[in-house]
């Protein structure tokens, strides 16, 4: 197997493998290091505490005095048959000369110990460990005084041969490693388990089969023209393709929707899934300009409920062309009204002129031009921003072709921005005014009226709209700034004009209110930053 067809499975055993056995091998180190510091520690601990025992034997004290004193004293017989007893290699009691009472060689009976680290003991009382090499060979050697009345007349040494203690330790290795080959072999067999599960759970896929797949998944939701919509059994999208999020968020990339609640997009949507009780599930529903065909489809894996799947239809009467073909007609039905109406205010004029009543003419006139010049005045003296004031006239007209009362608070003010933010806020107030005008007009009981302010002489701009409509359904209340969420029910482009709103004042962090005041009245209030205007 070359580098190039090395799969994904194949670099996870090695890296399973690879990491096992350098567990494995510290973890041996570690223990080998630990067993041995531990194991010569104990053969210290136990050597000395040996020493002083026997420094302590009332046989051995006196031996050692009489032999400090010229006789000729042995301490063998004695000394091995404690010895014997004991996992010690030897035991050497010395005179204060250092000459040998005992040892395992009887023939060494009587001769100089052999070291010289024998002599912080018999000189200065030091009871102590070394290693050092005697006549048996390298040993751990212990030492502790005998002592009369706080004298020192010889000392006993206590040994183990290193390669006594090399062969006993090389016994707890064996063990060890015993124990963590079998360590080993257990975790190799349950790696091998996963990645068998791994591979079922994949369905056989290799890694690089299921990367390949998923991006073919992304390619072809992404080029079907329905919007389809997966989400889990807690109503969060799991994958949404591009049409879909077109439609539900706009503004938004499809990725940043993964994983918000169905909720959060739609409430229509919502709604439906409550309904659809675990059934195939087919609905019309609207979203923004669009009428939809929503069909659901439970996923059920295993039994377990894991979600649905939502695809949506297009259920549109007009072809786009069709739909901008009856926006002009609208539009040229509304220019010949115009210019019937302008034609009818000429015949008045000229009757009167012919009539030879001048003056009446004149006041006829006078009064056109009075009621255009209000508006006109409070827009130039108060409304600086040139798009905005020409999108304010343009609804005065609308208004007062429509029968609506529409007002500018005096006290306005607006200055100039950059065309980017003039765009947004030609959208959010213009829709504003567009529902407060309809909502005024089905209001049977009042004139319709429709008032605003804008101010953005503080650090905020402030807008208000207020209309003399019966108010917002309180059915819709709480999601009226939803997609495709609407009272205008008749209509077919609805749903539309609040989110827009509220999109734009989310993004420049602003806020949104609405509330009924007590003259029957519905006032929609917005604050933007104005330094998130300028940057």
């Amino acid at each position: 197997m070359n580098a190039n067809t090395m799969t994904l499975k194949f670099y996870l055993k090695a890296i399973i493998l690879s990491t096992i056995t350098l567990i494995i091998v510290v973890s041996g180190s570690l223990m080998v290091f630990i067993t041995k510091q531990t194991y010569l520690d104990t053969v210290s601990q136990r050597g000395i505490e040996l020493a002083r025992v026997l420094a302590n034997d009332a046989n051995v004290v006196d031996a050692v005095q009489r032999s400090n004193f010229g006789q000729t004293e042995s301490l063998q017989n004695y000394i091995e048959t404690i010895r014997s007893k004991t996992d010690a290699s030897y035991i050497v009691v010395t005179n204060k000369a250092g000459i040998r009472l005992s040892h395992p060689l009887i023939k060494r009976v009587g001769k100089q110990f052999i070291g010289d680290d024998i002599y912080p003991t018999l000189e200065n009382g030091l009871t102590r460990t070394t290693v050092a090499t005697g006549t048996l060979g390298p040993a751990i050697r212990n030492f502790a005084p005998i002592t009369i009345n706080t004298e020192i007349i010889g000392a006993v040494s206590i040994g183990y041969l290193q390669q006594s203690v090399t062969d006993l330790l090389f016994n707890y290795y064996l063990e060890a490693v015993l124990w963590l080959g079998f360590i080993y072999v257990i975790a190799i067999l349950l790696s091998l388990s996963l990645m068998s599960k791994l591979k079922r759970t994949f369905l056989e896929y290799e890694p690089e089969e299921i990367v390949q797949r998923f991006k073919e998944h992304r390619l072809l939701l992404g080029s079907i023209r329905e919007g389809i919509i997966a989400i889990d059994r807690h109503h969060r999208v799991t994958a949404i393709n591009d049409a879909a999020s077109y439609w539900l968020a706009p503004d938004q990339d499809h990725e940043q929707l993964i994983g918000l609640p169905l909720s959060k997009l739609s409430q229509g949507l919502s709604l439906l899934i409550v309904e659809a009780l675990d059934n195939r599930h087919k609905h019309s529903i609207t979203l923004g300009r669009h009428e939809f065909a929503a069909t659901l489809y439970p996923l059920n894996i295993e039994t377990t409920d894991s979600g649905y799947l939502i695809v949506l239809n297009h259920e549109q009467d007009m072809s786009e062309l069709e739909q901008e073909l009856a926006r002009t007609t609208a539009y040229a039905n509304q220019l010949r009204a115009k210019t019937h109406e302008h034609s009818n205010k000429l015949n008045v004029i000229s009757g009167l002129l012919q009539a030879g009543r001048t003056q009446a003419a004149i006041d006829y006139l006078q009064q056109e031009s009075d009621y255009h010049q209000k508006i006109l005045g409070v827009l130039v003296k108060s409304i600086e921003n040139s798009p905005i004031a020409g999108m304010l006239l343009g609804k005065y007209n609308y208004a007062n072709d429509h029968g609506i009362e529409f007002s500018l608070d005096d006290d306005s003010h607006l200055r100039n921005y950059t065309q980017s933010v003039n765009d947004d806020l030609i959208t959010l107030i213009g829709n504003l005014i567009e529902n407060a005008f309809y909502a005024a007009l089905q209001n049977p009981e009042q004139q319709p009226k429709t008032s605003i302010f804008i101010s953005d002489r503080t650090r905020f701009l402030m807008i208000t709209v207020e209309d003399s409509g019966l108010g917002i359904d309180e059915k819709i209340a709480e999601r009226i700034y939803d997609l495709g969420v609407s009272s205008k029910a008749n209509l077919s482009e609805h749903g539309v004009g609040l989110y827009l709103v509220s999109r734009i004042v989310k993004r420049y962090n602003g806020s949104l209110d609405w509330e009924r005041s007590d003259d029957h009245t519905t006032v929609f209030s917005v604050y933007l930053d104005k330094s998130e205007l300028n940057k």
